[in-house]
């Protein structure tokens, strides 16, 4: 059977943190006076710490100093820290387990590919760093997505080329980042978003052992 690179991002993909960055994000556009709406942490998805600020003062008309701006990405990342205290297994999302596990059943080589600078604790919160012969987050990298860098990392730590590599992403950006990088895109969530995917399926829950044999026939 091939050998291919199966990469999956994190946030949204693996686990739902995105609700935690949601509120530690609001907490700080709250202090602004900046009303943020979950339809506003739509655009945040896969989108940097610093990008991600510079969103929200931009929906406040807010210039600040730089100085300032360090203080509010360290109090954000403090914030969502703290939520990920409690965090265990519970936090991963449905059908993800299954997968992982027939992945590693079949020799099949797996990475992370995440812009989370704190994907580690989380992966070991969960109890699923042991999956992962690779991990490439947002420590590793310089290019935030849809550059495709995180991906062409994590295939290069596999010894895969990109056009045997495989990315579950759940962000628009994450989508473009794969198809830039020549590998084969599998959106995680809504059609509707993920249009520009190859594969869509609105949870993991919808991916059976037979859509990964294909995968590795092609």
């Amino acid at each position: 059977m091939n050998t291919k690179a199966f990469i999956f991002d994190l946030d949204g993909v693996i686990v739902d943190t995105a609700k935690y960055h949601y509120l530690a994000w609001q907490k700080i556009a709250n202090q602004l006076g900046i009303e943020f709406t979950h339809e506003h942490n739509e655009g945040l998805k896969g989108v940097s710490r610093v990008r991600s600020l510079d969103i929200i003062l931009e929906l406040g008309n807010i210039e600040a100093s730089q100085e300032d701006k360090n203080k509010w990405l360290f109090e954000k990342n403090e914030n969502y820290l703290s939520y990920l205290v409690d965090m265990d297994e519970s936090e991963i999302l449905p059908g993800v387990m299954p997968i992982l596990k027939y992945l590693k059943e079949q020799n099949q080589l797996i990475a992370l590919g995440s812009a989370s600078k704190n994907a580690r604790p989380i992966l070991e919160k969960t109890g699923t760093l042991n999956y992962f012969d690779a991990i490439v987050d947002g420590n590793d990298v310089s290019n935030a997505k849809p550059d495709p860098e995180v991906f062409l990392i994590a295939a290069k730590l596999l010894g895969k080329k990109p056009e045997d590599s495989i990315v579950f992403e759940d962000s628009v950006a994450g989508i473009q980042a794969a198809n830039i990088g020549g590998m084969t895109s599998v959106g995680i969530g809504e059609a509707s978003t993920l249009h520009e995917a190859k594969y869509i399926f609105k949870d993991f829950t919808h991916i059976d052992k037979r859509f990964i044999e294909n995968l590795l026939k092609n």
